[in-house]
């Protein structure tokens, strides 16, 4: 695993010259869009990366874009792989296992969300204070190295605590409103039921989807930090008299993606 590792984040660094990127962005679906702010970017495909994992979803261009943000350097994963296209947990560590290795410390990861509070409703965003891993994927499941990592990696503070604080702080200050909660990961790619829904409000959390999670286990594992965003598209199912769809979470996610941008074309340059 730790040679395919250096494989990947050798082959990433051969193609981005000047940049030296400290911050990580995983945007999620319908935001992708955020990628175009990037100033001198340097594109690489997924497939243009041997051994790196493909994106196959709508919504997520499949590419990294390496360059700066509001004058900050910073790698964008410009649509993320998700366990439920087929993607084992070893493939979902591999890509922040080699952002590590090239030298990336902060991670700030996005999600299209469902919202589980009636009161949070689509356009919202959601700084996430805590998770709940339902989805059955854990990456870290096999042999560990404790050269990338502890055996037991402690998930007290998963979601740093000073970058949520600043993240808000920034939000308020370009005039946008931010809320704090708990969010679910389920392996998907079905849509939840009006049941599960139900069980996910009583198990305490604020929105559900489909990522993250694992890409936070991965990150804190190797001793980055981590901000987390979920963009709410929808509402849970049963909450409301129709049904969701994937177009809809992407035409939700492109309008409320415009008040994100905002926000961490700014956080960037605070942290």
């Amino acid at each position: 695993m730790k040679d395919i590792i250096d494989q990947v984040a050798l082959q990433i660094k051969s193609k981005i010259g000047k940049h030296e990127p400290k911050i990580g962005l995983i945007l999620g679906s319908g935001l992708g869009g955020m990628a175009e702010a990037i100033v001198d970017p340097v594109i690489i495909p997924y497939e243009e990366i041997d051994g790196f994992p493909h994106s196959t979803v709508s919504g997520h261009a499949g590419r990294l874009v390496i360059g700066k943000l509001n004058g900050v350097d910073v790698l964008c994963m410009q649509g993320r792989v998700h366990f439920y296209e087929g993607h084992s947990p070893s493939a979902l560590a591999l890509v922040i296992r080699s952002y590590k290795k090239l030298g990336i410390e902060t991670m700030i990861l996005t999600n299209a969300s469902g919202s589980l509070n009636i009161d949070m409703g689509p356009g919202s965003l959601m700084v996430i204070s805590d998770h709940i891993n339902l989805s059955g994927c854990n990456p870290l499941i096999g042999p560990n190295d404790d050269s990338i990592g502890p055996r037991f990696p402690d998930m007290t503070y998963a979601y740093d605590k000073d970058l949520r604080k600043k993240l808000i702080e920034t939000a308020e200050k370009t005039g946008i409103n931010m809320r704090s909660g708990v969010y679910l990961m389920t392996s998907g790619p079905n849509f939840e039921t009006p049941a599960e829904i139900r069980m996910f409000k009583l198990l305490g959390a604020d929105a559900v989807g489909m990522s993250t999670v694992s890409e936070t286990l991965c990150a804190v594992h190797c001793g980055m930090r981590v901000v987390g965003v979920s963009v709410v598209t929808n509402y849970g199912a049963g909450m409301v008299p129709y049904k969701m769809t994937h177009e809809e979470t992407i035409s939700q996610a492109n309008e409320a993606g415009k008040k994100l941008q905002r926000v961490l074309t700014e956080f960037v340059k605070e942290i």
